[in-house]
C-alpha cells in the first residue's frame, strides 16, 4: 500500500513538472541594458534580443547546431540569464555593447558580435 502511494505520488509530481509552461515569464530588458536589445551576429552566432525579454539564439560549432526561443531571466551585472522552466544557462559578456568604428559591438561567450541595424 505506502509502495502504491510512493508511486502515485511520484506521477503526480512528474506529471505537473511536465505539464508546467514555465516557472517564470520573460523579463523585459531594464532601461539601463538597452543597449543590448537587438539583433546581434558574429562568427557562427546569433542572438536576437527583444525589448520584451524573449531571446532567439543561434550557434553553430563541429558537430552540432543550435537554435534556440528563450526567455530573459535577468541581468547579473554585465552577463545575462536566458532559460525556461527548470533550464537556465548565462551569456558571458566579456564586453559590453559599445561604439566601436561607427558600429555598436559587444562580445559574448568569447565571440565578438556586431548589431544588425
Amino acid at each position: 500500500m505506502l509502495r502504491r502511494a510512493a508511486m502515485s505520488t511520484a506521477c503526480l509530481l512528474a506529471g505537473a513538472l511536465v505539464a508546467a509552461p514555465s516557472f517564470a515569464d520573460p523579463v523585459p530588458v531594464p532601461a539601463d541594458k538597452a543597449a543590448y536589445v537587438g539583433d546581434w551576429r558574429g562568427q557562427d552566432m546569433r542572438i536576437h534580443l527583444k525589448p520584451d525579454g524573449h531571446v532567439e539564439y543561434a550557434r553553430k560549432q563541429p558537430g552540432k547546431n543550435l537554435n534556440l526561443n528563450v526567455d530573459l531571466q535577468g541581468f547579473n551585472g554585465d552577463n545575462f540569464d536566458v532559460g525556461f522552466s527548470l533550464v537556465r544557462s548565462t551569456f558571458v559578456v566579456s564586453k559590453p555593447p559599445h561604439r566601436e568604428g561607427g558600429k555598436w559591438k559587444m562580445t559574448v561567450d568569447g565571440v565578438e558580435l556586431t548589431k544588425v541595424e
